[in-house]
């Protein structure tokens, strides 16, 4: 299976920090930290299983990449923006000096490299990861598990001392 960006909201703290590695990666981040009263929301392409920005580019210049993420071919766009009109995240962007639709490819350089995205590499609470969804889910399992030991363990120790 594919590895896919996950973003857990409640672990989001709005330190930025991957926006501010996306524009030191990228020139220009390609992820934005929205900030509300009691919650932070790092909003970036989720790279849809169904896209509709590659379903509308008239010149096929939007793609999905052999992992799995929406790419822009920056030769074939003719910047007509129709990627960012039907977006339901309004993510893909007119960069000002190519006058040409840009937005996040889950940092395809790095993942040549086997590196994981910058946003994910670099969040310090894990509130964004690249992962497997099979394997992201595994790992929620035992969690959940270590903490059923825990508390079957500590019902037993209170058992045994009022016993």
């Amino acid at each position: 299976m594919e590895k896919k960006l996950f973003i857990n909201l409640g672990r989001c703290i709005a330190c930025r920090a991957c926006e501010v590695a996306c524009e030191k990666e990228h020139g220009i981040s390609f992820i934005t930290v929205y900030e509300f009263r009691d919650i932070a929301v790092p909003l970036n392409c989720r790279h849809c299983e169904k896209a509709p920005c590659i379903e509308v580019c008239p010149t096929k210049a939007i793609y999905r990449d052999e992992d799995g993420a929406v790419v822009i071919d920056e030769s074939k766009c003719i910047g007509c923006y129709m990627c960012s009109a039907v977006c339901p995240y309004a993510i893909p962007i007119v960069d000002p000096i190519k006058e040409l639709a840009v937005k996040c490819d889950l940092c395809a350089e790095r993942r040549k490299e086997g590196r994981d995205p910058l946003c994910a590499a670099v969040c310090p609470t894990d509130a964004i990861i690249y992962a497997d969804l099979n394997e992201l889910m595994e790992e929620k399992r035992r969690r959940k598990a270590e903490r059923i030991v825990e508390a079957q363990r500590k019902a037993v120790e209170t058992l045994a001392y009022f016993g």
